[in-house]
């Protein structure tokens, strides 16, 4: 029997609510961004991040339940993510999916949105083949993490600082960009020469962590010994060294693991250099790469139903005193 999932996600700067259907099937899913809110101030503002679920969360599961053309009490679970994230912005989607789970009597399930971003994948690939090396990538993380199974990871690695999303949005921000920094070096990246500035590449031959505060920093220092340097040759450069180790570390722990593919997940993921990089790589190891669409790497709550589907079924429900939890660690099984 079918069973469908409602998704709520609140862990940020998106509000986001979808349902899908047994895992794999999305029978909607929306998205609310802040980023115009947020842009005003250079970087997501924890209260106003808030305020604006406060205001949206509603309208947004109503638009959800509308494109699946479904009723609220014929859902089979509601799923929220509960961690990590900002702590209000979290407490918002919980609150919400509480109280709609008992205005429903629909049961209730508790996600880890590190763990919903490696299911997006399996929305748009659901047979992927497993050992699998997910690079998770985003403005709060950057792991390393094998996929033995479906509910089965083993973290091989993360940031020891700056993660590689929160690196673009500082650089950006000294340079004068604006926010969010990650597509707008990205688009600037594309008039530049990736060769033109040799930033450092920390750790890259070191270990599974990653560390990029360094490079950061040398971003900042060329910038006021070279005032004149083209905004586009930086931005090249800086993306290609933060390429450079992601995806010469998750072909290393491809190798080392036996895995079959390597799979990006994460906001970074939407990264076109990232994505060119990570695709050639693999072509060279001859492993399978899987690039989520760009609606998929950013957050959104098709992940959080689809990884929900499977967590019901191994864990069942939560309950209703279900807490937030902004530092939630990765389960690592």
């Amino acid at each position: 029997m079918s069973r469908r999932i409602l998704g709520i996600e609140t862990s940020c700067d998106e509000t986001a609510a979808a349902v899908v259907e047994d895992g794999q099937k999305v029978l909607s899913s929306v998205v609310s961004s802040q980023v115009e809110i947020h842009g005003r101030f250079g970087g997501v503002v924890p209260e106003v991040a808030s305020r604006a679920h406060v205001e949206a969360v509603l309208p947004v599961v109503g638009e959800a339940l509308a494109v699946a053309e479904m009723e609220g009490p014929d859902l089979d679970a509601i799923a929220v993510t509960h961690g990590p994230g900002l702590i209000g912005a979290l407490l918002v989607g919980v609150s919400a999916a509480k109280a709609l789970s008992l205005a429903w009597d629909v049961p209730l399930l508790g996600v880890n949105h590190l763990e919903a971003h490696l299911y997006a994948a399996f929305l748009e690939e659901p047979d992927l083949e497993m050992p699998l090396v997910v690079l998770l990538v985003s403005g709060g993380h950057t792991m390393l993490i094998v996929m033995d199974g479906h509910l089965q990871y083993r973290v091989l690695g993360s940031t020891l600082d700056d993660a590689a999303g929160e690196a673009f949005d500082k650089v950006a921000r000294h340079v004068g960009l604006g926010y969010p920094g990650g597509p707008i070096i990205d688009r600037l990246a594309a008039q530049g020469n990736r060769d033109a500035i040799r930033f450092p590449r920390a750790m890259m031959a070191d270990g599974w962590d990653f560390s990029f505060s360094g490079v950061k920093t040398s971003v900042v220092n060329h910038m006021r010994h070279h005032p004149d340097t083209p905004v586009e040759d930086l931005a090249a450069s800086f993306q290609e060294a933060v390429a450079d180790v992601l995806v010469t570390k998750a072909r290393r722990a491809a190798a080392e693991v036996g895995a079959r593919g390597i799979c990006l997940a994460g906001g970074v993921a939407a990264n076109s250099r990232l994505r060119e990089r990570l695709r050639e790589g693999c072509a060279a190891d001859g492993l399978r790469s899987f690039l989520p669409s760009r609606e998929m790497c950013t957050d959104n709550a098709a992940m959080v139903a689809a990884v929900a589907w499977h967590r019901l079924a191994a864990d069942g429900p939560s309950r209703l005193d279900l807490g937030a939890f902004p530092s939630l660690p990765m389960p690592d099984e």
